[in-house]
């Protein structure tokens, strides 16, 4: 026995001797050498290297003899997948601009897009871009995916088809239940999309509430076929909330679709500290075996159109008839005692907690970056409600804004949910960006790591970032990508935990992220040693319904 042992333990030495040469000589394109490796499954860090071939991670661990046509010295920083944004408006930015900047240098890989209405399908009745702004020439997914990467985009990019454009294509601005007919055009638009690479169906609360709940439900079925995932742009996190999660969660039953809530969240004071009942509503849904999910932004305002606080009967016509109702005073005059203004514009933070983002006519300028309260002072109007319906009425009802409408208190609860990843909502920009834009735009991951986890303590680094990779990547359905692991795609991070931070404010908005030096997409260095490559090896990732990657440098999921 002794004997037999013996010649086993031999037998093994020799396998290794003739196998450890080979590993220590491998040659990579890049290799990232001795950082603290978070691979993305919440495990804790291990030193080691991480070896890359073209776009794909081809080894992980100690590879001392292993060489590079690139070495990064990575020794006490953290090397992790690449940060997924799970809900942007990055979708004609990056057809402006793709190099995405505020995204990649905070460590994003990949913007999913869609909730919007630039993307696809389009027929000439969805809102037309600013002045200045990309034409949008496209009116199929295929042909979006086609355009972003035959410019180039630093990111990848996946995309929902959105079931207000569908619905806007099919029917233009009204405010009435679909036809049969209607219905299977809009299905036909769902089916067509997700064919040509859509990840999924986004509905929100405005069109999928309950005036039309059995037309989402069926396009959502549509969506279901294809495998795709429905997302619930929850607007109404106040008055609404459990209407909005109780259909949410009707459509993941009804359906049979897994359903992810975008930008979880409690707004207006009077509601704060009700959080608990809502992360209680679907974890009920997941304990009864639905698969519900939801991201969040680890900000307390949020940002969209000031048109978005006015009564939908003045907006639903579209943008163009909005703008010009507000030029009848007697139309400002019934908006300003519509109950509906009142509660909405409460629930987006009253005058006090309203600000200018942007504004485009040159008189109004002195006003961004200021709230509501103190431009009337600044104007001399007596109430606010009356300085906001002029501003609206000057620049066509086209001004955006940021809210401070929010609980930190709540904001951390709902962080510290296992099923809750990050989302910025906001959009790839730069630093010389108009208006004073929300600072999570540049900020959002960066924030999570610099004081949610180092400041404060709310997530530990390694729930963090799986909250920013493996989770997301789980609820999108992605099969190769955050985790760091042989074969993965190389969507790579490599920053400091000791300096990672946003450099945004409210304040000021307009500031890159830092100690974050280097990011790699497919194996390419976009952020090198903390600056911009210029590189664009971004793709589209087309989702599982997709017919054939028929988009240049596209995979599927």
């Amino acid at each position: 026995m002794t004997t037999r042992r013996a010649l086993v333990l031999v037998s093994l030495a020799v396998a290794l001797a003739s196998v450890s040469p080979i590993a220590q000589t491998q040659t990579f394109d890049v290799l990232i050498r001795g950082g603290q490796i978070l691979d993305g499954s919440g495990n804790p860090w291990t030193v080691g290297d991480v070896g890359i071939k073209g776009d794909r991670i081809a080894a992980v661990g100690r590879l001392p003899g292993a060489d590079a046509t690139r070495v990064i010295d990575a020794t006490g920083l953290v090397v992790s997948p690449g940060f997924i944004d799970m809900h942007t408006h990055s979708d004609t930015a990056l057809v402006s601009d793709g190099l995405a900047q505020s995204k990649v240098r905070q460590g994003v890989t990949l913007e999913v897009l869609g909730e919007g209405t630039s993307v696809a399908p389009r027929d000439g009745l969805t809102d037309e871009p600013e002045p200045g702004g990309p034409v949008l020439d496209w009116t199929t997914f295929t042909g979006y995916f086609q355009r972003l990467t035959k410019q180039g985009v630093s990111v990848n990019v996946a995309s929902y088809v959105s079931a207000a454009q569908v619905r806007r294509v099919v029917m233009g601005y009204t405010g009435r239940a679909a036809t049969v007919a209607e219905q299977e055009k809009m299905k036909q638009l769902v089916a067509r999309s997700m064919e040509e690479g859509a990840i999924g169906l986004v509905g929100r609360f405005e069109t999928g509430g309950p005036e039309y709940p059995d037309e989402i439900i069926a396009l959502a079925k549509v969506a279901a076929s294809y495998g795709g995932l429905y997302a619930s742009h929850t607007g109404r996190q106040g008055s609404q909330q459990e209407k909005e999660y109780a259909f949410a969660i009707r459509v993941a039953q009804e359906a049979k679709i897994p359903v992810h809530i975008f930008h979880l969240k409690i707004i207006d004071e009077s509601n704060w500290g009700t959080i608990e009942k809502f992360l209680s509503q679907v974890e009920a849904a997941r304990a009864r075996g639905l698969d519900v999910t939801a991201n969040q932004y680890p900000y307390t305002a949020m940002s969209h159109g000031w048109a978005n606080f006015f009564p939908v009967w003045a907006r639903e016509a579209g943008p163009e008839k909005f703008g010009a109702m507000l030029q009848d005073p007697a139309v400002r005059e019934r908006i300003k005692k519509d109950p509906e203004f009142l509660l909405l514009s409460k629930e987006h933070g009253s005058w006090g907690g309203i600000a200018m983002a942007r504004a485009f006519r040159p008189e109004n300028q002195k006003y961004v970056g200021m709230r509501v309260r103190d431009m009337a002072k600044a104007r001399g109007d007596k109430d606010p409600a009356d300085t906001v319906l002029a501003l609206m009425a000057s620049e066509n009802g086209r001004i955006t804004g940021v809210f401070h409408n929010q609980s930190e208190k709540d904001l951390q609860i709902a962080m510290k949910r296992p099923w809750i990843s990050f989302g910025s909502d906001g959009t790839a920009l730069t630093v010389d960006a108009p208006g004073a834009p929300h600072p999570r735009n540049y900020g959002t991951h960066a924030r999570v790591l610099g004081r949610y986890v180092r400041e404060l303590n709310v997530l530990t680094l390694e729930d963090a970032v799986r909250k920013m990779t493996s989770l997301p990547a789980q609820i999108l359905g992605l099969h190769d990508r955050g985790y760091i692991r042989e074969g993965y795609a190389a969507d790579i991070v490599v920053f400091d935990k000791a300096t990672s931070d946003e450099t945004s404010s409210y304040e000021k908005p307009k500031g890159y992220a830092t100690g974050i030096p280097y990011v790699l997409v497919n194996g390419v260095l976009v952020i090198d040693k903390g600056q911009h490559t210029g590189a664009k090896p971004g793709r589209a990732l087309l989702g599982p319904g997709a017919k054939a990657a028929n988009i240049t440098g596209g995979t599927g999921l």
